[in-house]
Protein backbone atom coordinates (compact mmCIF):
# COMPACT_ATOMS: atom_id res chain seq x y z
CA UNK A 1 0.00 0.00 0.00
CA UNK A 2 1.19 3.30 -1.28
CA UNK A 3 1.00 6.71 1.03
CA UNK A 4 0.59 9.76 0.11
CA UNK A 5 1.07 13.04 2.17
CA UNK A 6 -1.14 15.46 0.06
CA UNK A 7 -4.16 16.09 2.47
CA UNK A 8 -4.13 18.48 5.16
CA UNK A 9 -5.71 18.10 9.14
CA UNK A 10 -7.23 20.55 10.69
CA UNK A 11 -4.52 21.37 13.28
CA UNK A 12 -2.57 22.31 10.02
CA UNK A 13 -0.28 18.90 9.61
CA UNK A 14 0.10 17.25 6.57
CA UNK A 15 -2.16 13.53 6.87
CA UNK A 16 -1.35 10.79 5.05
CA UNK A 17 -4.06 9.53 2.75
CA UNK A 18 -4.34 6.05 1.05
CA UNK A 19 -4.23 5.18 -2.03
CA UNK A 20 -6.20 2.13 -3.58
CA UNK A 21 -4.38 -1.02 -5.02
CA UNK A 22 -4.20 -1.17 -8.11
CA UNK A 23 -5.60 -4.33 -9.90
CA UNK A 24 -3.69 -6.64 -11.17
CA UNK A 25 -5.37 -7.78 -15.04
CA UNK A 26 -6.06 -11.01 -16.02
CA UNK A 27 -6.44 -11.15 -20.12
CA UNK A 28 -8.79 -14.03 -21.53
CA UNK A 29 -5.64 -15.80 -23.00
CA UNK A 30 -3.88 -16.57 -19.87
CA UNK A 31 -6.66 -18.95 -18.56
CA UNK A 32 -6.91 -20.51 -21.76
CA UNK A 33 -5.60 -24.31 -22.26
CA UNK A 34 -2.72 -24.83 -24.59
CA UNK A 35 -3.45 -25.48 -28.11
CA UNK A 36 -1.28 -28.49 -28.30
CA UNK A 37 -3.45 -30.10 -25.05
CA UNK A 38 -6.73 -29.76 -26.89
CA UNK A 39 -4.88 -31.41 -29.81
CA UNK A 40 -3.35 -34.06 -28.05
CA UNK A 41 -6.85 -35.02 -25.55
CA UNK A 42 -8.47 -35.07 -29.35
CA UNK A 43 -5.91 -36.84 -31.01
CA UNK A 44 -5.55 -39.90 -28.07
CA UNK A 45 -9.59 -40.02 -28.11
CA UNK A 46 -9.98 -40.42 -31.84
CA UNK A 47 -6.90 -42.97 -31.61
CA UNK A 48 -8.90 -44.65 -28.96
CA UNK A 49 -12.20 -44.72 -31.05
CA UNK A 50 -10.84 -45.70 -34.37
CA UNK A 51 -8.46 -48.91 -32.59
CA UNK A 52 -12.03 -50.01 -30.98
CA UNK A 53 -13.84 -49.66 -33.89
CA UNK A 54 -10.93 -51.62 -35.86
CA UNK A 55 -10.92 -53.93 -33.52
CA UNK A 56 -14.60 -55.18 -32.84
CA UNK A 57 -14.32 -55.18 -36.81
CA UNK A 58 -11.48 -57.35 -37.03
CA UNK A 59 -12.88 -60.12 -34.35
CA UNK A 60 -15.77 -60.01 -36.22
CA UNK A 61 -14.64 -60.48 -39.64
CA UNK A 62 -12.16 -62.94 -38.26
CA UNK A 63 -14.12 -66.04 -40.10
CA UNK A 64 -13.90 -64.15 -43.46
CA UNK A 65 -10.31 -63.47 -43.21
CA UNK A 66 -9.48 -66.68 -42.57
CA UNK A 67 -11.76 -68.05 -45.73
CA UNK A 68 -9.60 -65.20 -47.43
CA UNK A 69 -6.03 -66.74 -46.53
CA UNK A 70 -7.40 -69.92 -47.57
CA UNK A 71 -8.63 -69.20 -50.73
CA UNK A 72 -5.19 -67.21 -51.49
CA UNK A 73 -3.83 -70.41 -49.96
CA UNK A 74 -5.61 -73.22 -52.22
CA UNK A 75 -4.85 -70.56 -55.46
CA UNK A 76 -1.67 -70.31 -54.85
CA UNK A 77 -1.11 -74.10 -54.82
CA UNK A 78 -3.16 -75.37 -57.33
CA UNK A 79 -2.21 -71.89 -60.15
CA UNK A 80 1.45 -74.15 -61.39
CA UNK A 81 -0.45 -76.68 -62.50
CA UNK A 82 -3.33 -74.56 -64.13
CA UNK A 83 -0.66 -72.90 -65.51
CA UNK A 84 0.67 -76.38 -66.82
CA UNK A 85 -2.49 -76.90 -68.21
CA UNK A 86 -3.24 -73.87 -69.69
CA UNK A 87 0.18 -73.97 -71.87
CA UNK A 88 -1.33 -77.29 -72.96
CA UNK A 89 -4.27 -75.29 -74.61
CA UNK A 90 -6.83 -76.21 -71.42
CA UNK A 91 -8.33 -72.68 -70.52
CA UNK A 92 -7.79 -71.49 -67.29
CA UNK A 93 -11.23 -72.11 -65.94
CA UNK A 94 -11.30 -75.62 -66.91
CA UNK A 95 -7.63 -76.11 -65.58
CA UNK A 96 -9.35 -74.85 -62.19
CA UNK A 97 -12.36 -77.21 -61.95
CA UNK A 98 -10.18 -79.94 -63.50
CA UNK A 99 -7.95 -79.43 -60.21
CA UNK A 100 -10.95 -78.77 -57.50
CA UNK A 101 -12.08 -82.46 -59.27
CA UNK A 102 -8.89 -84.45 -58.54
CA UNK A 103 -8.37 -83.05 -54.58
CA UNK A 104 -12.19 -83.66 -54.19
CA UNK A 105 -11.91 -87.01 -55.88
CA UNK A 106 -8.43 -87.87 -53.63
CA UNK A 107 -9.89 -86.41 -50.36
CA UNK A 108 -12.97 -88.88 -50.28
CA UNK A 109 -11.12 -91.26 -51.17
CA UNK A 110 -8.61 -91.58 -48.54
CA UNK A 111 -11.71 -90.25 -46.24
CA UNK A 112 -13.34 -93.60 -47.06
CA UNK A 113 -10.82 -96.26 -46.97
CA UNK A 114 -9.55 -94.61 -43.09
CA UNK A 115 -13.22 -94.53 -43.00
CA UNK A 116 -13.64 -98.30 -43.27
CA UNK A 117 -10.36 -99.30 -41.48
CA UNK A 118 -11.23 -97.72 -38.29
CA UNK A 119 -14.96 -99.32 -38.68
CA UNK A 120 -13.96 -102.74 -39.19
CA UNK A 121 -11.21 -102.53 -36.20
CA UNK A 122 -13.61 -101.38 -34.06
CA UNK A 123 -16.48 -103.75 -35.18
CA UNK A 124 -13.83 -106.71 -34.56
CA UNK A 125 -11.83 -105.09 -30.94
CA UNK A 126 -15.90 -105.41 -30.47
CA UNK A 127 -16.15 -108.96 -31.16
CA UNK A 128 -12.44 -110.05 -29.80
CA UNK A 129 -13.26 -108.26 -26.34
CA UNK A 130 -14.25 -110.42 -24.21
CA UNK A 131 -11.50 -112.92 -24.91
CA UNK A 132 -9.39 -109.88 -24.04
CA UNK A 133 -10.96 -109.21 -20.81
CA UNK A 134 -10.57 -113.30 -19.68
CA UNK A 135 -6.99 -113.42 -21.02
CA UNK A 136 -6.60 -110.57 -18.60
CA UNK A 137 -8.37 -111.79 -15.69
CA UNK A 138 -6.21 -115.12 -16.27
CA UNK A 139 -3.27 -113.47 -15.74
CA UNK A 140 -3.79 -111.45 -12.94
CA UNK A 141 -5.36 -114.08 -11.13
CA UNK A 142 -1.98 -115.62 -11.66
CA UNK A 143 0.33 -112.62 -11.10
CA UNK A 144 -1.68 -110.34 -8.41
CA UNK A 145 -4.56 -111.59 -6.90
CA UNK A 146 -6.55 -114.71 -7.00
CA UNK A 147 -9.98 -112.94 -6.16
CA UNK A 148 -10.19 -110.72 -9.29
CA UNK A 149 -12.94 -111.20 -11.53
CA UNK A 150 -14.01 -108.75 -14.43
CA UNK A 151 -16.95 -110.60 -15.58
CA UNK A 152 -18.98 -107.36 -15.14
CA UNK A 153 -16.15 -105.85 -17.64
CA UNK A 154 -17.02 -108.57 -20.24
CA UNK A 155 -20.79 -108.63 -19.57
CA UNK A 156 -20.57 -105.03 -21.21
CA UNK A 157 -19.38 -106.34 -24.22
CA UNK A 158 -21.31 -109.53 -24.57
CA UNK A 159 -25.01 -108.30 -23.34
CA UNK A 160 -25.04 -104.98 -25.06
CA UNK A 161 -24.22 -102.76 -21.91
CA UNK A 162 -22.69 -99.37 -21.88
CA UNK A 163 -19.61 -100.14 -23.35
CA UNK A 164 -20.57 -101.61 -26.12
CA UNK A 165 -23.29 -99.35 -27.19
CA UNK A 166 -20.62 -96.33 -27.12
CA UNK A 167 -18.02 -98.28 -28.93
CA UNK A 168 -20.79 -98.97 -31.55
CA UNK A 169 -21.75 -95.58 -31.71
CA UNK A 170 -18.24 -94.58 -32.41
CA UNK A 171 -17.87 -97.24 -35.68
CA UNK A 172 -20.95 -96.32 -36.99
CA UNK A 173 -19.97 -92.13 -36.76
CA UNK A 174 -16.74 -93.32 -38.52
CA UNK A 175 -18.41 -95.33 -41.58
CA UNK A 176 -20.02 -92.02 -42.10
CA UNK A 177 -16.98 -90.19 -42.04
CA UNK A 178 -16.68 -90.23 -45.92
CA UNK A 179 -20.01 -88.73 -46.15
CA UNK A 180 -19.24 -86.09 -43.56
CA UNK A 181 -15.82 -84.56 -45.61
CA UNK A 182 -18.12 -84.40 -48.56
CA UNK A 183 -20.85 -82.35 -46.92
CA UNK A 184 -17.69 -80.42 -45.49
CA UNK A 185 -16.12 -79.89 -48.61
CA UNK A 186 -20.03 -78.41 -50.28
CA UNK A 187 -20.17 -76.14 -46.99
CA UNK A 188 -16.61 -74.73 -48.48
CA UNK A 189 -18.35 -72.96 -51.25
CA UNK A 190 -17.40 -69.63 -50.30
CA UNK A 191 -13.56 -70.92 -50.36
CA UNK A 192 -13.78 -72.86 -53.71
CA UNK A 193 -14.98 -69.43 -55.29
CA UNK A 194 -12.94 -66.91 -53.93
CA UNK A 195 -9.71 -69.35 -54.97
CA UNK A 196 -11.07 -69.88 -58.56
CA UNK A 197 -11.39 -66.49 -59.50
CA UNK A 198 -7.86 -65.88 -57.88
CA UNK A 199 -6.71 -68.08 -60.37
CA UNK A 200 -8.78 -68.58 -63.43
CA UNK A 201 -8.73 -64.12 -63.36
CA UNK A 202 -4.86 -64.40 -62.03
CA UNK A 203 -3.48 -62.39 -64.68
CA UNK A 204 -6.11 -59.69 -64.83
CA UNK A 205 -6.06 -59.61 -60.87
CA UNK A 206 -2.26 -58.62 -61.13
CA UNK A 207 -2.99 -56.20 -63.41
CA UNK A 208 -5.86 -54.48 -61.99
CA UNK A 209 -3.49 -54.45 -58.79
CA UNK A 210 -0.85 -53.04 -60.56
CA UNK A 211 -2.58 -50.24 -62.15
CA UNK A 212 -3.17 -48.50 -58.63
CA UNK A 213 0.58 -48.34 -57.48
CA UNK A 214 3.61 -47.35 -59.39
CA UNK A 215 6.19 -48.66 -61.78
CA UNK A 216 8.41 -49.24 -58.94
CA UNK A 217 5.72 -50.31 -56.42
CA UNK A 218 4.65 -52.88 -58.95
CA UNK A 219 7.60 -54.63 -59.92
CA UNK A 220 7.64 -55.11 -55.90
CA UNK A 221 4.26 -56.66 -55.98
CA UNK A 222 4.71 -58.90 -58.74
CA UNK A 223 7.84 -60.16 -57.15
CA UNK A 224 5.96 -61.17 -53.75
CA UNK A 225 3.03 -62.60 -55.61
CA UNK A 226 5.36 -65.09 -57.73
CA UNK A 227 7.52 -65.77 -55.32
CA UNK A 228 4.21 -66.43 -53.31
CA UNK A 229 3.24 -68.83 -55.75
CA UNK A 230 6.33 -70.25 -56.33
CA UNK A 231 6.83 -71.39 -52.71
CA UNK A 232 3.53 -72.23 -51.66
CA UNK A 233 3.66 -74.40 -54.92
CA UNK A 234 6.96 -75.97 -53.65
CA UNK A 235 5.86 -76.64 -50.37
CA UNK A 236 2.61 -78.84 -51.69
CA UNK A 237 5.07 -80.46 -54.51
CA UNK A 238 7.52 -81.15 -51.93
CA UNK A 239 5.17 -82.47 -48.99
CA UNK A 240 3.59 -84.56 -51.75
CA UNK A 241 6.77 -86.32 -52.82
CA UNK A 242 7.59 -86.82 -49.07
CA UNK A 243 4.25 -88.19 -48.46
CA UNK A 244 4.22 -90.93 -51.89
CA UNK A 245 7.90 -91.98 -50.32
CA UNK A 246 6.63 -92.66 -46.85
CA UNK A 247 3.48 -94.53 -48.11
CA UNK A 248 5.33 -96.90 -50.36
CA UNK A 249 7.94 -97.03 -47.60
CA UNK A 250 5.61 -98.27 -44.62
CA UNK A 251 3.68 -100.06 -46.84
CA UNK A 252 6.58 -102.38 -48.17
CA UNK A 253 7.35 -102.64 -44.20
CA UNK A 254 3.44 -103.49 -43.67
CA UNK A 255 3.23 -106.18 -46.07
CA UNK A 256 6.46 -107.36 -44.18
CA UNK A 257 4.70 -107.42 -40.90
CA UNK A 258 1.37 -108.62 -41.91
CA UNK A 259 0.16 -105.77 -40.69
CA UNK A 260 -3.85 -105.76 -41.77
CA UNK A 261 -4.99 -103.10 -44.15
CA UNK A 262 -1.39 -102.32 -44.87
CA UNK A 263 -2.80 -100.06 -48.11
CA UNK A 264 -5.02 -97.38 -46.04
CA UNK A 265 -2.63 -97.06 -43.29
CA UNK A 266 0.41 -96.26 -45.08
CA UNK A 267 -1.88 -93.76 -47.16
CA UNK A 268 -2.79 -92.43 -43.94
CA UNK A 269 1.07 -92.48 -42.44
CA UNK A 270 2.00 -90.23 -45.87
CA UNK A 271 -0.44 -87.90 -46.00
CA UNK A 272 -0.63 -87.14 -41.98
CA UNK A 273 2.61 -87.36 -41.62
CA UNK A 274 3.39 -85.05 -44.22
CA UNK A 275 0.61 -82.38 -44.36
CA UNK A 276 0.41 -81.94 -40.71
CA UNK A 277 3.12 -79.63 -39.42
CA UNK A 278 4.92 -80.42 -35.79
CA UNK A 279 2.59 -82.98 -34.37
CA UNK A 280 1.62 -84.97 -37.73
CA UNK A 281 4.44 -87.39 -37.29
CA UNK A 282 2.85 -88.61 -33.70
CA UNK A 283 -0.36 -88.87 -35.21
CA UNK A 284 0.19 -90.92 -37.95
CA UNK A 285 2.16 -93.49 -36.14
CA UNK A 286 -0.32 -93.71 -33.40
CA UNK A 287 -3.08 -95.34 -36.30
CA UNK A 288 -1.14 -98.30 -36.99
CA UNK A 289 0.38 -98.78 -33.72
CA UNK A 290 -2.96 -98.85 -32.09
CA UNK A 291 -4.81 -101.29 -34.46
CA UNK A 292 -1.71 -103.24 -34.80
CA UNK A 293 -1.30 -103.66 -30.99
CA UNK A 294 -4.86 -104.88 -30.31
CA UNK A 295 -4.20 -107.91 -32.54
CA UNK A 296 -0.50 -108.88 -32.02
CA UNK A 297 1.24 -106.33 -29.38
CA UNK A 298 4.79 -108.05 -30.99
CA UNK A 299 3.64 -106.47 -33.85
CA UNK A 300 2.86 -103.44 -32.77
CA UNK A 301 6.37 -102.92 -31.44
CA UNK A 302 7.82 -103.60 -34.74
CA UNK A 303 5.84 -101.07 -36.43
CA UNK A 304 7.17 -98.37 -33.65
CA UNK A 305 10.16 -98.80 -35.33
CA UNK A 306 9.67 -99.07 -38.29
CA UNK A 307 8.05 -95.39 -37.98
CA UNK A 308 10.81 -93.88 -35.78
CA UNK A 309 13.80 -95.41 -38.19
CA UNK A 310 11.67 -93.87 -41.10
CA UNK A 311 11.41 -90.82 -39.62
CA UNK A 312 15.18 -90.25 -38.91
CA UNK A 313 15.85 -91.67 -43.12
CA UNK A 314 13.37 -88.89 -44.15
CA UNK A 315 14.48 -86.08 -41.82
CA UNK A 316 18.45 -86.72 -42.66
CA UNK A 317 18.41 -88.14 -46.22
CA UNK A 318 14.94 -87.50 -47.86
CA UNK A 319 13.75 -84.22 -46.94
CA UNK A 320 17.10 -82.08 -47.52
CA UNK A 321 16.78 -83.18 -51.29
CA UNK A 322 13.76 -82.68 -52.40
CA UNK A 323 13.11 -79.62 -50.38
CA UNK A 324 16.18 -78.09 -51.11
CA UNK A 325 15.18 -77.73 -54.67
CA UNK A 326 11.40 -76.59 -53.58
CA UNK A 327 11.06 -74.42 -50.44
CA UNK A 328 14.22 -74.82 -47.92
CA UNK A 329 13.93 -73.44 -44.63
CA UNK A 330 15.35 -73.87 -41.66
CA UNK A 331 13.77 -75.96 -39.05
CA UNK A 332 14.09 -73.90 -35.96
CA UNK A 333 12.14 -71.24 -38.53
CA UNK A 334 9.60 -73.37 -39.40
CA UNK A 335 9.13 -74.82 -35.88
CA UNK A 336 8.52 -70.95 -34.90
CA UNK A 337 6.16 -69.78 -37.60
CA UNK A 338 4.12 -73.19 -36.86
CA UNK A 339 3.66 -72.06 -33.51
CA UNK A 340 3.24 -68.08 -34.30
CA UNK A 341 0.50 -69.22 -37.40
CA UNK A 342 -1.56 -71.65 -34.55
CA UNK A 343 -1.22 -69.05 -31.77
CA UNK A 344 -3.08 -66.53 -34.14
CA UNK A 345 -5.12 -68.56 -36.55
CA UNK A 346 -5.05 -72.08 -35.01
CA UNK A 347 -4.93 -75.30 -37.01
CA UNK A 348 -5.22 -72.97 -40.46
CA UNK A 349 -2.98 -70.57 -39.43
CA UNK A 350 -0.34 -73.80 -38.42
CA UNK A 351 -1.27 -75.21 -42.07
CA UNK A 352 -0.04 -71.44 -43.72
CA UNK A 353 2.47 -70.87 -41.74
CA UNK A 354 5.49 -72.88 -43.51
CA UNK A 355 4.51 -71.36 -47.29
CA UNK A 356 4.20 -67.71 -45.54
CA UNK A 357 7.71 -68.55 -43.78
CA UNK A 358 9.31 -69.80 -46.93
CA UNK A 359 7.99 -66.46 -48.90
CA UNK A 360 9.04 -63.68 -46.24
CA UNK A 361 12.37 -66.05 -46.35
CA UNK A 362 12.93 -65.60 -49.70
CA UNK A 363 11.67 -62.03 -50.37
CA UNK A 364 13.91 -61.03 -47.40
CA UNK A 365 16.87 -62.96 -49.13
CA UNK A 366 16.64 -61.23 -52.61
CA UNK A 367 16.43 -57.79 -51.44
CA UNK A 368 18.34 -57.41 -48.38
CA UNK A 369 22.28 -56.60 -48.77
CA UNK A 370 24.81 -58.97 -48.65
CA UNK A 371 28.12 -58.22 -47.06
CA UNK A 372 31.17 -60.16 -46.97
CA UNK A 373 32.54 -62.06 -44.30
CA UNK A 374 36.06 -61.48 -42.94
CA UNK A 375 37.34 -64.64 -41.77
CA UNK A 376 40.49 -62.94 -40.37
CA UNK A 377 38.17 -61.89 -37.50
CA UNK A 378 36.22 -64.76 -37.58
CA UNK A 379 39.21 -67.06 -36.91
CA UNK A 380 40.61 -64.10 -33.77
CA UNK A 381 37.19 -64.96 -32.57
CA UNK A 382 37.46 -68.73 -32.10
CA UNK A 383 40.73 -67.80 -31.09
CA UNK A 384 39.73 -65.88 -28.19
CA UNK A 385 37.01 -67.92 -27.61
CA UNK A 386 39.77 -71.20 -26.98
CA UNK A 387 41.34 -69.17 -24.25
CA UNK A 388 39.26 -68.12 -22.72
CA UNK A 389 37.80 -71.87 -22.19
CA UNK A 390 41.29 -72.94 -21.58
Amino acid sequence: MRVRCESMADDGDLKPTEEPEEAVAVTPSDSKVPRWVIKAITLFWLGWAVTYIGTGMLRNLRGFLIIVLISLFLGFAIEPAVNKLERWGVRRGLGVWIMYLLILVGIVGFSAAIGTTLATQINNFIDEAPRYVEDAESWLRDNVDEDIDLSRVTEEFVDGGGAADLANRFADDVVNLGTTVVNVLFQTFTVLLFSFYIVAEGPKLRRTVCSFLPPARQRAVLSVWDLAIEKTGGYIFSRGVLAVLSAVAHWIAFEILNVPFSVPLALWVGIMSQFIPVVGTYIAGALPILITVIDSPRTGVFVLLVVVAYQQVENYLFAPKVTAQTMEIHVAVAYGSVLVGSALLGVVGALLALPFAATMQAFISGYRQHFEVEEDALNESATRRGRRIT
